[in-house]
């Protein structure tokens, strides 16, 4: 079922959005990383979660068939996560489930920091910790958040090429390029599935242009440590051992930030939702989601 919801405080500006599963099953919200549709998150791992869960899936603003207004209505990352609530309250949802990814993941500890009561659970995906708390290696050290790995190089020079249009082939062509590249090196990659993946976007959006507003959005004001560090939200962090975005070890340093995170490797997944990790990650999502 889909749904278009109209932003109170944002007015001219309307969300896409999505529900698959029983409508009287735990709602759980599914969020996006940046400059990605709802569709980023597969039909396959959907349908998996959809088994247990009324699964809500949204574009965010600037994305999908969400209003693309960036130009003329600027606005900071941070009012992403009050479009999430948006997408909860359109819906008549008091309280989900919420799994995030990359940016979305950065969404949800936002959730968990200013709106805990509106949480039931959160999981955290290929995302960093909104903390300034040093990590805690092995052997003691500590080392400062900024002093992690960062993204993999060649990641950082595609993202660094001004985009030109060449054409939606061409398109086409660069988005399973960079899906290579997210995916990481421990999984064959299946450039046929993403390249069907991608067709489902364009066609969706209608139109092959790219998004970039959330790379120009306004990244301040986006530290929790304290309400992280003292949070009761039951919290689920994936660790990824091909992560190329947030190589390990974020994932370690995102659970020791969050009071009372348990952490679950996903084997061989990278920043994508690749075919083979859609069972492990719908099934370690499944049972931290679960009644207890």
């Amino acid at each position: 079922m889909e749904h278009v919801i109209d932003l109170d405080a944002a007015p001219g500006i309307r969300l896409w959005a999505e529900e698959h599963g029983a409508p009287d099953s735990p709602p759980l919200l599914l969020i996006m990383g940046a400059l990605s549709p709802g569709l980023g998150w597969p039909d396959e791992l959907v349908a998996l979660l959809a088994a247990q869960h009324r699964v809500i899936r949204y574009d965010h603003r600037d994305t999908g068939r969400s209003t693309w207004a960036y130009d003329d209505r600027p606005y900071p990352l941070t009012a992403l996560a009050e479009d999430a609530l948006a997408v909860l309250d359109g819906l008549g949802i008091a309280r989900a489930h919420v799994v995030g990814m990359s940016l979305g993941g950065m969404l949800t500890q936002l959730l968990i920091a200013d709106h805990p009561d509106r949480l039931l659970s959160a999981t955290l995906i290929g995302t960093g910790a909104l903390s300034d708390t040093p990590y805690r290696d092995p052997d003691g050290t500590r080392v400062p958040p900024e002093e992690l790995p960062g993204v993999e190089p060649r990641i950082m020079q595609l993202w660094s090429q001004p985009w030109t249009d060449e054409g939606q082939e061409a398109e086409l062509n660069r988005r399973v390029e960079h899906w290579r590249l997210l995916s990481g090196d421990q999984l064959t990659f299946d450039a046929d599935y993403f390249r069907t993946l991608e067709q489902r976007v364009i066609a969706h959006t209608g139109h092959h242009r790219p998004a970039d507003a959330h790379a120009r959005a306004d990244t301040s004001g986006m530290l929790r440590t304290e309400r992280l560090a003292r949070t009761t939200v039951p919290t689920l962090v994936t660790s990824a051992p091909a992560e190329p975005v947030y190589p390990l070890p974020h994932a370690h340093h995102l659970a020791q930030t969050i009071h009372g995170a348990h952490l679950v490797e996903i084997p061989g997944m990278g920043h994508a939702l690749s075919p083979e990790i859609h069972k492990p990650l719908a099934t370690a999502i499944l049972d931290h989601t679960a009644p207890r």
